[in-house]
């Protein structure tokens, strides 16, 4: 379902219910992927360049700008895009 450079590869997918359960024309039931829990990473310190991009920084370290979602998971903003906003702020980057 996922593609193997994807976060979500490796999550569960589980079955759940949507919508008003008080009627049965309003449940639906749907997939979706299990709660992923952020693992653990260690990593170096970078400091954001004006034209740094979190892909571009995972072409560069891991040469596949798919894993962005690597750097992202190892930093506690909630929007990644928000890790490479303002230059000069350092944030971390896993060896891999």
């Amino acid at each position: 379902m996922f593609l193997k450079t994807s976060r979500y590869y490796k999550q569960e997918v589980v079955e759940a219910e949507t919508g008003d359960n008080s009627t049965a024309a309003g449940k639906k039931t749907v997939n979706a992927v299990s709660l992923r829990r952020l693992p653990q990473t260690e990593g170096s310190a970078v400091q954001i360049k004006s034209s740094d991009r979190l892909d571009i920084m995972a072409q560069r370290q891991y040469n596949e700008p798919t894993m962005f979602w690597y750097i992202a998971d190892a930093n506690s903003e909630l929007q990644a895009n928000h890790l490479v906003e303002e230059p000069g702020q350092t944030i971390n980057v896993p060896e891999q």
